[in-house]
Parts: C-alpha cells; sequence; structure tokens
C-alpha cells in the first residue's frame, strides 16, 4: 500500500474491535460482553461500515475466555445478527498459558482471520505476553492448517524486524497491523507511521490501531497513507474528551473521514477480495 493507493481512491478496510480483553463495564458501562451484547454491537458496527469485526470473548463474570466453546457462542451469536461481515478471532493474551492461545482458531466453521502478536509486549502493571517464535510458528502453522487469514500484529520496531524476516511464510498479501500507544507499543507519532510504511514492500496490506485519544490521529493518516483502519471499545472509549463512544459511533467516523479522503469504505465483499479470503 502506498500514497498512490489513497490517490487512486482504493477502498479502505474498517474493522471494529468491539470489547477487547483488559477493561470492563467498570471501564466503561456499555462495553460489550455477553454473546448478545457482542453480537448487537457487530450488528451496528456493520451496518456503520466495518467489513472486520475483532473478537474476543468473555467468561459470565466478564473476565475473559479464551476457550473455543465460549468462542463458538460468541461467534454463533454473531454471524446470526450480521450480513456479510468477516470475522477475525484474537489469539492474542498477555498472562494466558500458550495452550490457550490456539482455543479461539477452534471454531466450526474457523474464522477467516485471526490476529498473531509478533513478539514480547507489556501492557499496564503486571500483563506481559512472551509470543516466542515457537508459539508463533505454532499459531500460523495452525491457521495456515485451517485457511485463517493472520493478522500480524505489530507492537514496535521489533515486531516489524520479526514480521520482515519471515515475510514470504506469509500467503499473499501479507497483512500488518501497525499499533501505537503505550508501554512496549511504539510511541503514537506521525513520523513513527511513516517509517513503517517506508520499511514496507509495497505488496503488503497495512492497518493502524491508536490506542486512546490516538485513535483519531492515527487511522486518519493510514487513511492518507493507503493503509486501513481498527476502531471500537477495546483501543479506545471516548469519542472526544471526556465522552464516552460506542463502537457504533467510532465506525461511523472512521467511515466518513475515510469518504471525505476520497477512500470509499470497503465492503465485505472487497475486503475478501483485497486480503485473498475464503469467504464465510
Amino acid at each position: 500500500m502506498t500514497y498512490d493507493d489513497y490517490l487512486d481512491g482504493k477502498p479502505a478496510i474498517i474493522t471494529a474491535a468491539l470489547t477487547g480483553g483488559v477493561h470492563g463495564k467498570e471501564a466503561h458501562p456499555d462495553l460489550p460482553e455477553t454473546p448478545e451484547e457482542i453480537a448487537s454491537a457487530a450488528a451496528a458496527c456493520e451496518a456503520a461500515g466495518a467489513s472486520v469485526l475483532h473478537l474476543h470473548a468473555r467468561r459470565d463474570n466478564g473476565e475473559r475466555a479464551f476457550s473455543a466453546e465460549r468462542f463458538q457462542e460468541v461467534a454463533d451469536a454473531v454471524r446470526e445478527a450480521t450480513d456479510d461481515a468477516v470475522l477475525q478471532h484474537s489469539t492474542g493474551g498477555t498472562a494466558a498459558p500458550d495452550a490457550l492461545r490456539h482455543e479461539p482458531l477452534r471454531t466450526d466453521p474457523a474464522p477467516e482471520m485471526a490476529s498473531l502478536d509478533m513478539g514480547p509486549l507489556n501492557r499496564y502493571d503486571r500483563l506481559t505476553s512472551e509470543n516466542t517464535r515457537e508459539l508463533v510458528a505454532s499459531l500460523h502453522a495452525e491457521m495456515r492448517e485451517r485457511g485463517i487469514k493472520p493478522e500480524l500484529e505489530v507492537f514496535n520496531d521489533g515486531h516489524l524486524n520479526e514480521s520482515l524476516a519471515v515475510l514470504d511464510e506469509f500467503e499473499d498479501p501479507p497483512y500488518l497491523n501497525f499499533l501505537f500507544g503505550g508501554g512496549t507499543t511504539s510511541p503514537p507519532h506521525p513520523r513513527n507511521l511513516l517509517n513503517r510504511v517506508e520499511a514496507l514492500p509495497e505488496s503488503v496490506e497495512f492497518n493502524v490501531i491508536g490506542f486512546g485519544p490516538h485513535q483519531l490521529p492515527m487511522t486518519t493518516q493510514s487513511l492518507l497513507l493507503g493503509g486501513h483502519v481498527r476502531v471500537g471499545l477495546e483501543d479506545n472509549r471516548y469519542y472526544e474528551r471526556g465522552e464516552l463512544a460506542t463502537n457504533e459511533q467510532l465506525v461511523a467516523r472512521a467511515a466518513r473521514i475515510s469518504e471525505e479522503l476520497g477512500r470509499p469504505v470497503a465492503t465485505p465483499a472487497e475486503t475478501r477480495e483485497l486480503l485473498g479470503l475464503r469467504g464465510r
């Protein structure tokens, strides 16, 4: 993806990250946690312009769940509530045993996409995820076996090194997701995104996440550089300072900006064509 893609009006993929696995209703009273709540939010986001739905699962008490059974409940509810959106399951897991990280891949049918963290990271005061090369390789192997498109999660420049070193192992087009925020995530500054994009081969599609107040500027810059965007309450709870957002509001704003900048919002069918997905 390049600036020329922006000038050519290439469709922009909007991913909605509905709930995440860290904060809960104590941080946002309307954060969806049950399968029914997640499905309702998914339907609203699809109608607002999201073609990819990034899914986590929660236990009944709101804590993060990794079991294939709970992901199955969530995925079934989301498929029932939506028309054609692409489902993307999270395999990320700070402080989670490696064995559990494969569970989100084992629903029936398998998700079309799944996240793949490309190295170690720290979040908040006590959450660490090692993401050894052995684990990354084993998750990728299972994704390949089940026809799941990996989204390579690049939290920092070290993860970019790891990704570029193995890029030829991934089916075209490789899809990288750049994350900007605190902790071991890259500092959120426009020059850092520019440097990342310049390091990519032209055949790579990229997506951008900006955490918290950085969501709006970083995703807008991604649209200008020919990239795609992820928004939602997993990454940002506020529409503006002091005003809590809804998932639907954040997707609608991203869609509006994309259209204003001359990037039509990708439909699920266009997203599948751009990323080479197998279909729902």
